[in-house]
């Protein structure tokens, strides 16, 4: 250990072959629990549950190339910066800490995160943010610099979900057509937090129990923050960032499938 700094090789020296994930992880809690501040982890492949459960406040996760699923999942706690692009569900079930992923980040992210923030430079796939949930202080956001597919937001209860259309390159930040910025079935069943999308979005966008709200003083007040802690990570100017409104998508009631059922019994 150099000043605090530990450096682990996801690849095996002798096969030359990536590491189990379980030995890989293993190696990294190891690390952090003999006292390391900052952990790089080269050549990642693939392999899953990469910090799972961690729950050292004061830990830099480093990780260059591409972790598997669960990336995060449980953790309450660590920093976790991603040089590469991520697979499914980073920050499931997420209570405390920050993942930033200077890349992509598919399907699920935020799966039923209950705290914690999650910065995504590129696009995302479906289902992110599903089941997100917020209590009292804990109140978890998600941020994706480009775009999102399908059902965005789904059965969301808290928390707050911004995808920004942009495509944020080397010296160079573009506006994604309205198509690619977020596609339908958004906010599905949700009954609790917000989502921000940078741009305009029609009602046929829309899943059931979701609907367009006005964007407020109050939305600005809140969303800001955000925003500049985005602007900070990846280096777009918040100007750039401001130079589109925002729509506003917020839960149409508490109980969005209430009127599809019958309690008759049959």
């Amino acid at each position: 250990m150099e000043n605090g700094t530990v450096k682990i090789d996801a690849l095996d020296n002798e096969s030359g072959k990536p590491l189990r994930y379980w030995v890989l992880n293993d190696l990294i809690h190891k690390a952090a629990d003999g006292g390391a501040k900052h952990i790089v982890v080269e050549n990642v492949l693939g392999q899953r549950f990469i910090g799972a459960c961690m729950e050292h406040k004061d830990l830099l996760l480093e990780i260059h190339g591409t972790p598997g699923n669960d990336l995060g999942v449980f953790m309450s706690g660590p920093r976790i910066e991603v040089f590469g692009n991520c697979e499914d569900q980073i920050g499931n079930t997420m209570d405390h800490g920050e993942i930033v992923v200077h890349g992509n980040a598919w399907d699920v992210t935020g799966l039923a995160a209950r705290g914690g923030k999650i910065f995504v430079r590129g696009n995302g796939g479906y289902r992110i943010g599903i089941h997100m949930k917020a209590y009292r202080e804990a109140k978890p956001v998600v941020v994706y610099g480009g775009g999102v597919k399908e059902f965005f937001g789904e059965y969301m209860a808290g928390g707050t979900l911004v995808a920004l259309g942009m495509r944020i390159g080397n010296g160079s930040i573009k506006d994604l057509p309205p198509e690619e910025v977020v596609r339908g079935s958004i906010g599905c069943g949700m009954h609790g937090g917000a989502i921000y999308i940078r741009g305009e979005v029609s009602e046929h966008q829309l899943g059931v129990g979701a609907s367009i709200r006005p964007f407020t003083e109050e939305d600005s007040r809140l969303l800001r923050p955000i925003l500049e802690e985005f602007s900070k990570r990846f280096g777009v100017p918040m100007d750039t960032i401001e130079s589109r409104g925002f729509t506003k998508i917020m839960p149409a009631s508490s109980r969005p499938f209430g009127a599809y059922y019958n309690p008759r019994s049959v």
